[in-house]
């Protein structure tokens, strides 16, 4: 049965909408389903599970209370929290947001002494106004949090007549008392900006480090929509010299030390269809996940007390054009028991990036592209422990159909990436291995009808596993599936009250493993939120 036929069924019905929890209970209440978007809707929610939190004593500390009408970044000062110790099981960090009128989406970001530690996107609000929330486990940055530090964010916005949402948010961090449960990082440290570009000073004891970057595409412009760019002589609104593939790729003292790729991130106005995104967001758009690499077979030239260059960059960007951010925090594990560990890189091996990108024109024009990337990278370190080594694998592949009519007014796009890295870690007579595959995919097309009809029918994938091994044994594992479905369609170049919107939204959860089971469902129509089941 298609989406439309289940929206006409739906149209002006009261529906059951019922909530199941963990234990299986439900809670049904009656809502009342609109034939179309009105004024109000529900809260944005997502299908993500909340931070878990300890039964431990907690302390909370509020990090910034601010409005954002302009590009002006708020600014103010941290200090560790009263009553608590300088060690804690977790840190969960709170955004609370409120917002009301017209409004775009904003990207924005947050920053404590240098580091970010959140960078989000906002949703667009309904005339009466929504609230939402995000939570984020920040422990790993604990080190930044045991000082005095200053604190930075920016929501860029503008407000005038037109654009009328004043954006509210008020963030918080709670410290529960107690011992991780896995070792957090010792030092946490931003790049130095120097007139020859960043560079990173490490201590000359690390044994391990993780260099983690928020990379998105934003801005309005062709990179906030990088993956449907096509190169000449296809006609199309975006270019890009090389097609859509990007990857973001670090390098140390200028040797390629890590690729990966980007995850497909759609803000709340994506896809020009803002009625797909009201209730339930793309998944990581508020909370963007940073991607890591894992920087631990350079650390014996990193550790010798020097500065050395650490530059990132996004490779298929055209020359010239902006659109991408990509701040860097490095973490830092150290050898307690040695002030200066030495070593070096063994082994640096790279294939060619293969980038094939197919232009056939006709009736409907289509670009198919094939792109692919390997990295190897091995070092050994003397620590106080033995000689540790550890050697990195990381391939990437992408391929992508893209279609569209003259006028693009039929433009779509069947688009998976792949992501797969393995680590092994060495020493002690014993190997440790993890290996991660995340898989992206986007499936959707916008159409506008010869009636002003415009419509969205898109599904977005995030799907991940992870695997521990010892000496070939597994020890843990995790399967994740975050999958969100889409159906919405108004009638454009009209004033807003006469869009006559209708849409559906979907979310589904999933993660299992060794560590447990959660699964959620969210389901929207109209606005209305008439699912929200849980069912582990």
């Amino acid at each position: 049965m298609s989406r439309r036929i289940v929206m006409s069924m739906l149209a002006g019905a009261t529906l059951l909408v019922s909530a199941f929890f963990g234990s299986g209970a439900g809670v049904a209440q009656a809502a009342e389903v609109p034939t179309e978007f009105g004024t109000d809707w529900h809260d944005p929610v997502t299908a993500a599970p909340p931070v878990e939190r300890p039964h431990a004593k907690s302390c909370q500390v509020t990090l910034a209370d601010a409005q954002f009408r302009d590009f002006t970044p708020y600014r103010g000062a941290y200090t560790p929290p009263r009553g608590c110790s300088d060690r804690w099981s977790k840190v969960v960090l709170r955004l609370d947001g409120k917002v009301k009128g017209r409004q775009y989406d904003r990207l924005g970001y947050l920053h404590v002494g240098g580091v970010e530690i959140l960078r989000t996107s906002t949703p667009e609000p309904s005339p009466d106004g929504i609230a939402w929330h995000v939570e984020k486990d920040v422990t790993r940055y604990s080190d930044t949090f045991r000082s005095p530090q200053d604190v930075e964010m920016l929501i860029g916005n503008v407000v005038d007549d037109t654009y009328t949402g004043v954006i509210g948010v008020h963030v918080t961090l709670t410290f529960y008392a107690g011992r991780p449960a896995q070792r957090t990082p010792d030092r946490v440290l931003p790049l130095a900006d120097t007139s020859g570009g960043t560079t990173l000073t490490a201590p000359r004891n690390s044994e391990r480090i993780v260099a983690e970057v928020y990379a998105t595409g934003s801005g309005g412009g062709c990179e906030e929509f990088w993956y449907l760019t096509v190169a000449d002589p296809a006609s199309y609104s975006c270019k890009a010299d090389l097609g859509p593939y990007r990857e973001v790729q670090i390098k140390v003292d200028g040797q390629l030390a890590g690729i990966a790729a980007p995850f497909p991130n759609v803000w709340t106005g994506g896809w020009s269809n803002p009625f797909l995104w009201y209730v339930v967001p793309a998944p990581h758009a508020f909370d963007v996940r940073p991607i890591e690499y894992d920087l631990t077979p350079f650390a014996g030239l990193l550790d010798d007390g020097r500065p050395h260059h650490v530059e990132v960059s996004v490779v298929g960007v055209p020359e010239g054009r902006t659109g991408w951010s990509a701040p860097v925090n490095v973490l830092v594990w150290q050898d307690a028991h040695r002030a200066h560990v030495t070593g070096a890189v063994t082994e640096h091996r790279v294939t060619d990036l293969a980038n094939s990108s197919t232009y056939t024109p006709g009736s409907e024009n289509r670009v198919n592209t094939e792109a692919g990337h390997r990295l190897a990278v091995a070092g050994y370190l003397d620590t106080s422990h033995g000689r540790v080594s550890t050697t990195v694998t990381r391939t990437l592949a992408n391929t992508s159909v893209h279609r569209w009519t003259e006028g693009e007014n039929t433009d779509g796009l069947d688009a998976t990436w792949s992501d797969d890295q393995t680590v092994t870690v060495g020493g002690h007579g014993t190997a440790r291995t993890t290996h991660t595959h995340r898989t992206y995919a986007m499936n959707g097309a916008t159409t506008i009808g010869a009636d002003g009809r415009l419509r969205t029918v898109l599904t977005l994938g995030d799907r991940a596993s992870v695997v521990e091994a010892r000496d070939g044994r597994r020890t843990a594992w995790t399967w994740l599936d975050d999958t969100y479905r889409g159906d919405a369609a108004y009638t454009i170049d009209v004033p807003r009250d006469q869009r006559h919107a209708v849409g559906t939204s979907s979310e589904r959860y999933r993660q299992y493993g060794s560590g447990g089971c959660y699964d959620r469902s969210l389901a929207t129509v109209q606005g209305v939120l008439t699912e929200d089941r849980e069912r582990c």
